[in-house]
């Protein structure tokens, strides 16, 4: 089941792809992450998909990993009397805190919050940006504002607020209890939703406690501001494109999803590109084209992974969504311009042991033309540096850790694999070789670069680099 690509593919489990047979299915077709979207669906309809996933991890005999996507704080208006009404441009529309049915001068939004963190001339979103509203006066309970663009407006639609911090943090109580679900149930990554600054990280990794990664989501304009201090805190970043492309002009979006790529290759987190990839598929056999170009896009900046959503969850065709992703990466990565992009955006590696021998592995992969470079490594440090760099040539990586196995498998260009640990040096290459040869990635008479850390099983101390030839 080895990949012949470096970036990876995402794929959102829901109502259309929740069976032993189709979720199989997606696995072949190329997924590597699957994503358990708690916005939607019960505990144990997640449960019973997570069994299932896992029992086929056991049958492929390599390691999958889950990600629990929390819903965080949704922002809604209330109901309407007559279930919708319409809004029309330049008339006056009052928000406020009573729970009575709202009609098209007045509407229930509930969050206290929001009235608190108003300005005079601040915005208000409804309804994904279809709707906009000016603020011209508030208090504690209301807002009076002008409707800018109008449109019909009905229950429970979703409220953005751009370049306004909200008070609220990042998780709330269901979000509290879904995480508990998810770490007890095995996730490998927590994504968190609606972070606005490094706090809202912190608390969460308080509650995750090491027993997973977490992947922030960035679709807050008020993340970007601190952009650095939340990469730090985070595991992994995802480019979340929804919210982020409400509440950020159109024109801003590409800009911010390129800076944020940019930024996580720096740092060597795994990048996540989300929403709208594959649209149009959740009811049509093909992509658009432009589609196909904004996934050809986040390869060529060479982000880790691409995320399907609705298309695999909701959608007509989830596998040919996957199939599809799947040709377009392998085919951006066979372009003879997709090496240079790679190599134009390659950082200095930090001024640590550990990262100069990897990186010396990625000079040596390429100048002794090796097979693949083969990374031990027990938390995954040694992988994530291994992806930072970019190589040539494949990274296997072998980790007698499950849990590191199946958090690795996000990771641009790495094959992970679950293995015994080595006791000492020569069968750590003996490992490595045969591991290369049975995973596709080596013949005999190849070399492959081994780096690793000595003491073994010292997590993070990378300070070996072997050249060796797979026999046999």
């Amino acid at each position: 089941m080895r990949r012949h690509r470096r970036a990876k593919i995402v794929a959102t489990l829901g109502p259309a792809s929740s069976t032993l047979e189709r979720i199989h299915a997606l696995f072949a077709a190329g997924v590597d992450v699957f994503r358990f979207n708690f916005s939607h669906g019960s505990h144990d309809e997640h449960r019973a998909r997570f069994d299932i996933l896992r029992k086929i991890e056991r049958e492929v005999e390599r390691p999958i990993a889950v990600m629990a996507d929390l819903q965080g704080p949704k922002l809604r208006v209330g109901e309407f009397s007559s279930g919708e009404a319409l809004l029309e441009p330049g008339e006056n529309f009052r928000l406020d805190l009573s729970p009575e049915p709202g009609n098209s001068t007045r509407a229930p939004l509930l969050h206290p919050e929001i009235f608190m963190a108003l300005e005079d001339g601040a915005e208000i979103l409804l309804d994904d940006g279809r709707i906009r509203l000016a603020v011209v006066s508030h208090g504690e309970n209301y807002a009076n504002t002008i409707v800018q663009v109008g449109g019909k407006l009905s229950d429970h639609k979703g409220v953005n607020l751009p370049r306004v911090p909200l008070r609220l943090g990042a998780l709330t109580e269901k979000d509290r209890q879904d995480l508990s679900f998810a770490i007890d149930m095995g996730a490998d990554w927590i994504a968190l939703s609606f972070v606005q600054r490094p706090d809202d990280v912190v608390a969460a990794r308080a509650l995750v406690a090491g027993r997973a990664a977490i992947m922030t989501k960035l679709e807050k304009p008020a993340a970007l501001n601190s952009l650095v201090e939340i990469m730090e805190l985070s595991d992994g970043i995802m480019v979340a494109r929804g919210d982020l492309g409400v509440e950020l002009a159109p024109e801003d979006v590409p800009t911010e999803q390129k800076n944020i790529v940019r930024a996580a290759r720096r740092a060597g987190k795994p990048v996540v590109v989300a929403t709208q990839m594959l649209e149009s598929m959740i009811r049509s056999a093909a992509p658009t084209r432009a589609e196909a170009s904004d996934v050809a896009t986040a390869v060529y900046d060479g982000a880790d992974a691409m995320m399907l959503s609705a298309e695999s969850a909701v959608g007509d065709y989830p596998v040919e969504s996957v199939a599809m992703m799947n040709r377009i990466i392998e085919r951006v990565e066979r372009d003879p311009s997709y090496r240079p992009f790679i190599e134009s955006q390659h950082y200095d590696p930090e001024p640590t042991p550990a990262d100069a021998i990897t990186a010396a592995a990625r000079q040596v992969a390429e100048t002794v033309r090796a097979a693949a470079v083969v990374s031990y490594t027990t938390s995954g440090s040694t992988a994530l540096r291994a992806a930072r760099e970019r190589p040539n040539v494949p990274i296997l990586a072998l980790t007698p850790e499950l849990a590191t196995a199946r958090r690795l498998a996000i990771l641009w260009g790495v094959h992970s694999l679950h293995t015994t640990d080595a006791t000492d040096f020569q069968e750590m290459v003996d490992i490595a070789c045969q591991a290369a040869r049975e995973q596709e990635f080596a013949r005999s008479g190849d070399c492959i670069v081994i780096t690793a850390g000595v003491p073994f099983g010292t997590p993070g101390a990378t300070n070996v680099l072997r050249i060796s030839w797979v026999r046999g």
